[in-house]
């Protein structure tokens, strides 16, 4: 039973000691029952090899603790020190160019090098020992945010030898491994696995096979490095808790094989990041896409491990939230399935590269804004959070995530606006404008529970993927296939058999005739007598067994399928053969939900979003105002308000509405 709703991450090292206790009474008097800190401290309680100076660290637990309020330790591998690094400089990594990355940031390490999991191996050890029977220490967080900083790392001679050795097994002869990534073109054969090495910068591009190879190495070796750690903390620990704070959509680490190792899943959460590309745009829509991929992870709710709580920055910062934004964004996580939410960070650092990345204090400590918000927040909704532990959202509909058809399509993504996640969230900004529940899933998930299953982008497709689709259908599930499907292999060479998609040609009724990439311009679907316009690419079908529900109306293909509908079974699948822009999707997400029998929460003007959990026989219905106007919104008379307050029908501007039906 998880005992906490609210907690801060917390950097004592930061500021003086005699501010300590005083920090400790401010944060129970705000609600706050938790706190996460040390994962980035390994110089102040290492200085020197084997020299463990955790007495610092045993004070400010001891100070929370008198407070009533518990700790996550997070093992600081991100962060090795000087004296590490000066005495083995090549534990920093090289870049794919072969240049070395070095100390002065964080995650300068080679996951692989034998030297630094030996450093590792001793501090987790004793910092695990040291705190195993801390009542105060209730669980364990490795490293931080693992595959963030590491997008094209690390390339040096340890990670190549870890390389062929997964090779080898995977392979087992040179002969096998030539035929899967189709040496033979470029004369790029092998002799021996000696010979085999990462994929570093060539002169013009790179073998699509060993590539994606790389790729699934490089996430088996980040979940290996992560398990090296948390198998230490199990041994040495036992009995307390081991989670990560991941990171949405982040293709680096397979999280769903990361999130194996742990208890539950945690997540980092800025939805007014310094990172997005642009502040003005309407992003609750991405933002609750990520809430519900995290928790796909375990398939059960899930902690947030920073929540954003005032500016955020580096270099560069992002906008100030408006009043009543963060409560709002963290309600968004706590109806998306968030058991607990710990904000980042307590207060605002002085120094380092996180200077402006605020926290619920400014940099001189005196409570504001955003502490006044953050505080009533905790004070009005830790009851309904107690209430809505362990549950999660009910969804009829799954979108199929997967990291391998993610990575293939980052080696090759056709037009230069394609990007996989992208393409995924078309379908599932659809269907939140719709309020209709979303769930996503993997490949090795069960399907079954769903009435439809949205694949998009098959483009790797393997007999046995194949036959899982088909026996999802036969069943009577509705399956949305997409352009570019069954297009290659596992090994990521074409199929050369068959009509596209290939292997599922006859599932969907359709094949392919020819493609054309929109490099450049835009196309339209006529359906029902209205224009859409899409992009990016197009499939030209020709119908077997399916029908046509929408046709081109551009280029030399016009009045050919663009989308098709094809009964097989006891189920139907749907061909989508083009880039849908939103109003086509909005469109299909329409006629879908039609077709397989399901149902939005409730209709709401724009902006405002509904979700859901359920516990024990009972919805609890979240109203979620993300724009800065007022909306009027009609709910049943089923729905009672959470906290028995007058409903006017008037959702104020960035505000939250919490409702019960029994």
């Amino acid at each position: 039973m998880n005992h906490y709703q609210f907690g801060v991450d917390y950097y004592p090292e930061h500021w003086p000691k005699e501010r300590w206790a005083t920090d400790a009474r401010m944060m129970r008097e705000m609600g706050i029952q938790i706190v996460r800190m040390a994962e980035f401290s390994w110089a102040k309680f290492e200085p020197s090899e084997g020299a463990f100076r955790f007495e610092d660290l045993d004070e400010a637990i001891d100070i929370l603790g008198r407070e009533g309020i518990d700790v996550i330790l997070g093992t600081p591998s991100a962060a090795p020190p000087a004296w590490i690094v000066e005495r083995d400089p090549d534990i920093q990594p090289l870049d794919w160019t072969m240049r070395r990355r070095h100390f002065g940031g964080r995650h300068h390490d080679c996951q692989s090098h034998p030297v630094y999991r030996a450093h590792i191996k001793r501090y987790v050890t004793a910092f695990a020992a040291h705190y195993a029977d801390n009542p105060h220490v209730v669980g364990w967080q490795v490293d931080n945010e693992l595959g963030n900083s590491h997008g094209d790392l690390c390339f040096c001679e340890h990670c190549e030898a870890r390389f062929r050795a997964w090779l080898k097994q995977k392979y087992v002869t040179i002969d096998e491994l030539n035929r899967a990534w189709g040496t033979a073109f470029w004369s790029q054969g092998y002799a021996s696995f000696d010979q085999v090495h990462a994929p570093r910068v060539t002169v013009t591009g790179l073998n699509p096979s060993q590539d994606l190879d790389w790729k699934r190495f490089t996430s088996n070796l980040i979940c290996e490095f992560h398990q090296f750690q948390a198998d230490i903390l199990r041994a040495h620990a036992p009995g307390k808790f081991i989670t990560h704070n991941l990171m949405g959509f982040c293709s680096k680490p397979s999280y769903y094989d990361l999130g194996k190792q742990l208890d539950f899943a945690s997540h980092d959460q800025y939805p007014g990041g310094h990172f997005h590309a642009r502040h003005d745009e309407y992003r609750a829509d991405w933002h609750a896409a990520e809430l519900d991929f995290i928790r796909a992870v375990k398939q059960k709710s899930f902690w947030i491990m920073e929540q954003q709580s005032g500016i955020t920055g580096w270099e560069i910062l992002g906008r100030a939230p408006k009043p009543g934004q963060i409560p709002l964004w963290a309600m968004q996580c706590v109806a998306h399935g968030a058991d607990t939410i710990v904000f980042f960070r307590w207060r605002s650092c002085a120094m380092g590269t996180e200077q402006y990345w605020h926290g619920i204090l400014p940099h001189n400590g005196v409570p504001g804004r955003y502490h006044r918000e953050i505080s009533a927040f905790m004070k009005k909704y830790a009851p309904l959070l107690k209430e809505l532990n362990g549950s999660v959202p009910k969804a009829e509909m799954a979108i199929l995530r997967s990291y391998d058809q993610e990575r293939a399509f980052d080696i090759q993504p056709h037009h230069p606006q394609h990007r996989y996640i992208q393409h995924l969230a078309t379908y599932y900004k659809a269907f939140h404008r719709a309020n209709v529940p979303v769930d996503f899933v993997g490949e090795e998930h069960d399907f079954t529970p769903y009435k439809v299953l949205i694949a998009p982008l098959q483009f790797l497709m393997t007999p046995e993927h194949a036959a899982k689709l088909r026996a999802y259908v036969e069943r009577g599930g509705t399956l949305v296939l997409t352009w570019r499907s069954g297009v290659k292999d596992g090994t990521n060479l074409c199929h050369t058999e068959g009509a596209l998609p290939c292997l599922v040609d006859d599932l969907c009724g359709v094949a392919l005739a020819e493609y054309d990439c929109l490099r450049d311009t835009t196309g339209l679907v006529h359906w029902d007598g209205v224009d859409y316009p899409c992009d990016i690419w197009c499939d030209v079908l020709e119908t077997t067994t399916a029908e046509p529900i929408a046709v081109y109306a551009h280029e030399f293909y016009a009045g050919s399928p663009a989308i098709t509908r094809n009964r097989y079974g006891k189920g139907t699948v749907y061909y989508v053969g083009t880039q849908m822009a939103p109003e086509l999707a909005d469109r299909f997400a329409c006629e879908l939900c039609a077709d397989a029998g399901i149902k939005p929460l409730l209709v709401t003007p724009h902006g405002v979003e509904v979700t859901h959990r359920v516990v024990d026989g009972k919805r609890y219905l979240f109203l979620l105002n993300h724009l800065e106007t007022s909306q009027r919104v009609d709910v049943p008379a089923s729905w009672r308000t959470w906290d028995d307050a007058d409903w006017s029908g008037e959702l104020s501007e960035l505000g939250v509405q919490v409702f019960v039906e029994e």
